[in-house]
């Protein structure tokens, strides 16, 4: 067994347990963070917040996320050609700007409808909502520099920092008695900008003057990556959404679902880890033009996740409606194991799509990528518009979307396969990262 262990904790890309350690802290703050909001909330505050918590985790995290992973592609890149990134970091800081300025417009101009439809008319939440993007803002560029960098000691600090102070907020607001949803959710605003303050210095020791990034490096697929992230994100994140918009007065659903979305996705928090340091893994690979490494790579994430995602699978569908009726105060009944089966099998297929494009996003293929979750994701609307159980018809949805998703990914990689190129300098080896802060070795 032990042997087994070890052999599994080689295969996993560099970087993966010091990450992992900071995404365990993260994830467990969403339940305890959760937790406490279902038990102190009345249960249309409760609904209110849940449909802020889907917004922020789809369509912030399929706004900003991109924006981290262009820059850990490209400095990855550049430290593995031993060039200097800093134009990255200040190329990608006033991209994450840019476009935080024109959501937070949109919210403004559109406040009215989005509080009557979304919040029951609490304009509170969008204030939460627009604090929320500043954070995701923030991280995207602090983040994507230490990841490209190998900087996983940091990167995993800044996570569990992140996690650390949701979990201390979330229960000194409990511990206070509030009934606030608005305090409720601004945790989600103070606690990751204060973790990226205080792991600011590595980040800015790991940027060294470098040739000037042409914005077309980094806005290039940028679009159709932001497409296909927030498609990813709202597959996995619509159900709550979708109810809320086609049947609203499933108020006691709406909770319930989220509830048993962010169980059946305990094996993501997971995935997030091999995530951060598998695209690094990738680009270097396909910028050496190594083909034996890349596909490797590839292969034993997918062991990797299929493992995870089966193991937690089956422990969300035996525990699943017991843990949320007890620990996030969902009400009872609303659903059962086979949802849950449902919910896990989705996001089994949603982490084989995940790992699938990333080899895509690390060949430069973002429009073959973007065309995989289009495909998706019309599956998902097709089975979510059909006539019967607004239940069934999401969960359903969810999973079928998700098979097809990885499928396509699968199909486009290999296609892609012919694309590798040529390289004829002395590359790099894969495992050795050009890190400023410290060194790959030793995991800083």
């Amino acid at each position: 067994m032990k042997t087994l262990l070890l052999r599994a904790i080689r295969a996993l890309p560099q970087g993966t347990l010091l990450v992992g350690a900071g995404m365990v802290v993260l994830g467990g703050a969403s339940y305890v963070h959760l937790a406490i909001a279902g038990h102190s909330l009345n249960p249309d505050d409760m609904s209110g917040v849940s449909v802020l918590w889907t917004i922020i985790f789809s369509i912030g995290l399929g706004l900003f996320f991109p924006v981290e992973q262009e820059i850990t592609r490209i400095v990855a890149a550049r430290a593995a050609e031993g060039s200097g990134t800093a134009p990255v970091l200040r190329r990608g800081a006033v991209l994450a700007g840019g476009l935080l300025l024109a959501v937070l417009a949109l919210l403004a101009a559109a406040s009215g409808p989005m509080a009557d439809r979304l919040f029951d008319g609490d304009r509170q939440l969008l204030v939460a909502l627009g604090g929320a993007f500043v954070g995701l803002a923030v991280v995207s560029v602090a983040r994507g520099v230490l990841a490209g960098h190998g900087a996983f000691t940091a990167y995993g600090t800044q996570l569990a920092l992140d996690g650390g102070l949701r979990i201390v907020l979330a229960i000194a607001l409990g511990a206070a008695g509030s009934h606030s949803p608005l305090l409720f959710s601004l945790i989600l605003t103070v606690a990751p900008i204060l973790a990226v303050l205080a792991t600011l210095r590595p980040v800015l020791r790991a940027a060294r003057p470098g040739a000037v990034l042409a914005w077309r490096e980094l806005y290039r697929g940028l679009g159709l990556l932001i497409v296909s992230t927030l498609l990813a994100q709202l597959m996995v994140n619509t159900a709550v959404l979708s109810v809320k918009l086609l049947e609203p007065e499933q108020t006691a659903l709406v909770t319930a679902l989220l509830s048993a979305l962010i169980l059946a996705r305990v094996p993501l928090f997971v995935f997030g880890s091999l995530q951060a340091s598998l695209l690094p893994g990738l680009s270097r690979a396909f910028t050496d033009g190594d083909r034996r490494t890349f596909r490797g790579l590839i292969v034993r994430a997918c062991l990797v996740v299929t493992a995870l995602g089966a193991a937690g699978g089956l422990g969300a569908t035996v525990l699943g409606p017991w843990i949320i009726r007890v620990f996030f105060n969902a009400p009872a009944g609303v659903l059962g194991a086979l949802d849950f089966a449902w919910f896990s099998a989705g996001t089994l297929c949603y982490m084989l799509a995940m790992v699938l494009g990333q080899g895509v996003m690390a060949m430069n293929r973002h429009r073959a990528q973007l065309v995989a979750w289009i495909g998706g994701t019309a599956v998902l609307v097709a089975i979510t518009c059909v006539p019967g159980d607004i239940r069934v018809r999401v969960e359903i949805a969810f999973a079928a979307a998700t098979v097809v998703t990885a499928l396509l990914m699968a199909a486009t990689l290999r296609a892609g396969a012919r694309r590798f190129p040529v390289v004829v300098r002395s590359a790099q080896p894969v495992s050795a990262v050009a890190d400023p802060v410290g060194g790959a070795s030793r995991g800083e």
